[in-house]
């Protein structure tokens, strides 16, 4: 049943189900991976590679346990070993999109168990898409969880508490929720300023670049605050940040 990949959608169509479906099925084996298989590979023969992800974690959704922490007890069951790399969603662990989304849509209700698993996520994958819900109905408490996260020694994590909370995030619904008071967003930007790693730093600046369109005067203080500290890293986030200014 797998199909020939001549493009990127293709790897998101009826090639991921069986992929997740071998995953799924040795840690639980009431898994209906046949139905599934059959049933994204219906769908998807003419939606694009977000809609195909959507289907999938929908299917996951129908064919998985209806209780929603045992569900997600499975899904991070089959995640595997963390991402050593410094790659983000398209790279390695592409086939973890469906369960990203599948966090978005269904665990909302379970706050815990899926800052958890996002958590798990993000180390293989991203979190960024995932989180954004929560961030807009438990914004205090996904507030100090980002805060917890961007000192984590984990890049992935400290990454995820900058991208995860950009107001213009590519593929993302707008957040609007910080844009007019960002203090709390540019708190946890303060605290990553100075971050050695690279996949962080482009990440604090493309948040940055992002409220220099949606409101800039609160972005230009503190780009000024952050100008002239001596620090290499705070020093190129700011350069990127700014670079299509000049």
């Amino acid at each position: 049943m797998e199909e020939k990949i001549t493009r990127p959608t293709d790897y998101f169509g009826v090639n991921l189900a069986l992929l997740l479906a071998g995953k799924i099925k040795p840690v639980h084996q009431s898994f209906d991976d046949k139905k599934f298989i059959a049933s994204v590979k219906k769908q998807c023969v003419t939606q694009s590679l977000t809609q195909r992800v959507e289907t999938i974690a929908d299917n996951l959704q129908l064919l998985l346990p209806a209780n929603y922490p045992k569900a997600i007890h499975i899904l991070h069951k089959i995640m595997g070993e963390e991402n050593p790399n410094e790659t983000g969603m398209f790279k390695e662990f592409y086939w973890l999109m469906p369960v990203g989304k599948f966090i978005e849509k269904y665990g909302l209700e379970h706050y815990d168990h899926s800052i958890e698993a996002i958590e798990e996520l993000t180390k293989r994958n991203t979190g960024e898409y995932a989180i954004r819900p929560y961030i807009r109905q438990y914004p205090a408490q996904t507030i100090r969880q980002m805060k917890i996260w961007a000192r984590s020694k984990n890049f992935h994590l400290r990454r995820l508490a900058s991208e995860g909370l950009r107001p213009k995030l590519p593929w993302a619904s707008k957040l609007d929720l910080y844009i007019e008071k960002p203090k709390p967003v540019f708190d946890i930007l303060h605290i990553l300023k100075k971050d050695p790693v690279k996949f962080v730093q482009k990440s604090v600046a493309n948040h940055l670049t992002d409220y220099i369109k949606v409101n800039p005067k609160p972005v230009f203080e503190l780009i000024k605050s952050w100008s002239n500290n001596g620090n290499e890293h705070t020093e190129w986030i700011i350069r990127h940040a700014t670079r299509k200014l000049k």
